[in-house]
């Protein structure tokens, strides 16, 4: 939450700006690799991948999380975000991509094209590891 709060009083300029999954990664995975429950959240960025926000979608229970694709898209259509990144975690640990992740990706993947959003990946994080879902080239056409 006090990131979001100083990303929205930070200028344009002084907002981090992603050029890597690791550079996404490394916003979030202190906090959410120590998470006992999933949560969704999506990085909201500009057109030059500076960071506008991070929003929390999702908190599911120990090993689930139900993802309801337009609610993802909600506050970046507000704001008028040219891309996103979407960012679980898992609470074993372990950032594997399970099956159900991948077909989540493509899901708002397809989403995003309709929306002229451009998801730029869908990372899962675990306890100081990460998986960028692009990357290994699963759920994005």
């Amino acid at each position: 939450m006090e990131l979001g709060r100083r990303l929205l009083i930070a200028s344009p300029h002084d907002r981090p700006q992603i050029k890597s999954p690791a550079d996404a990664a490394n916003l979030v995975m202190f906090d959410m690799g120590l998470l006992d429950h999933e949560e969704l959240r999506v990085i909201l960025l500009d057109t030059k991948n500076h960071v506008l926000g991070i929003e929390t979608v999702y908190k599911g229970n120990v090993n689930t999380s139900v993802i309801r694709t337009a609610e993802l898209f909600r506050e970046a259509v507000r704001r008028n975000c040219a891309a996103i990144i979407v960012v679980h975690n898992h609470p074993s640990g372990d950032p594997t991509p399970s099956p159900e992740d991948v077909r989540v990706t493509e899901q708002i993947d397809q989403a995003g094209k309709v929306l002229d959003i451009e998801v730029l990946d869908h990372l899962i994080v675990g306890q100081q590891r990460y998986v960028s879902l692009k990357e290994r080239g699963l759920g994005f056409k």
